[in-house]
């Protein structure tokens, strides 16, 4: 009784821990998840029968596999390509706080600076619209910053409609065809590192192949929860192709 006790106290705290890192820090929502499920199954092996015990933990591992499974596309595109150069550089957009880029906006318009300082000859796509608790679009914001920065207006293009990495590539796109280009092997993605692959595999389903811009790097523990919240992206990219 006192070993269950002791067990259900393990459980009871790493809970609590969860429900701390989900919802009162950000960026930290998933590494909140894996504590709560940790305790999930704590109490399971504790309390169970046996069979139900073995069957969930059969179900784990099987899970476990298939995500590991998932990160490896995942891991293997967060780099930048080699010869990335191209005439256009989609910037895709992330969250605003009113009219101030998040960490992780400028930790992509970082890289969006280095490779047009890098290759003059490309123009920027800037793609996202408005979202909650977003005073102007997220376009908006990349593009003044941007501009703060010394890139010339002329090199930083608009796209103020997309809610979605999907209708960042797609509305982006039509940008570029607008303009008489034609964007397959015309084009190159710069985002979050975990989020590469996502992109340029919708790109391909739309029979584009970019190339992939690697934001630098934020603080370790949150691009890790990222990385482990892109394999349910990527799951669902897998099943709806979406």
């Amino acid at each position: 009784m006192k070993k269950n006790r002791l067990w259900a106290a393990v459980s009871a705290l790493l809970v609590a821990l969860g429900l701390f890192l989900r919802f009162a820090l950000r960026g930290y929502a998933y590494w909140g998840y894996a504590l709560i499920f940790a305790a999930c199954l704590i109490t399971a092996h504790h309390f169970l029968p046996t069979l139900l015990w073995r069957i969930l933990l059969g179900l784990t591992c099987v899970g476990l596999v298939y995500f590991c499974i998932v990160e490896v596309p995942i891991i293997r595109n967060a780099r930048t390509d080699r010869d990335a150069e191209r005439p256009y550089l989609i910037v895709l957009g992330a969250a605003v706080y009113g009219e101030q880029p998040s960490l992780t906006l400028v930790r992509r318009l970082e890289g969006a600076l280095d490779y047009l300082d890098r290759y003059p000859g490309s123009v920027a796509i800037v793609s996202g619209g408005m979202g909650k608790g977003e005073s102007i679009p997220e376009a908006q914001a990349m593009h003044r910053w941007l501009l703060s920065r010394g890139i010339p207006e002329e090199r930083v293009l608009l796209e103020e409609r997309a809610t979605s990495t999907q209708e960042n590539l797609d509305y982006s796109f039509d940008i570029i065809r607008g303009r008489g280009d034609d964007p397959d092997g015309n084009v190159a993605i710069v985002s979050s590192a975990y989020h590469l692959y996502r992109s340029k595999s919708l790109a391909r389903l739309r029979g584009v192949e970019a190339a992939g811009v690697a934001a630098p790097w934020g603080y370790p523990m949150v691009m890790l929860n990222y990385f482990i919240r892109e394999a349910f992206g990527i799951t669902h990219l897998w099943v709806f192709g979406r």
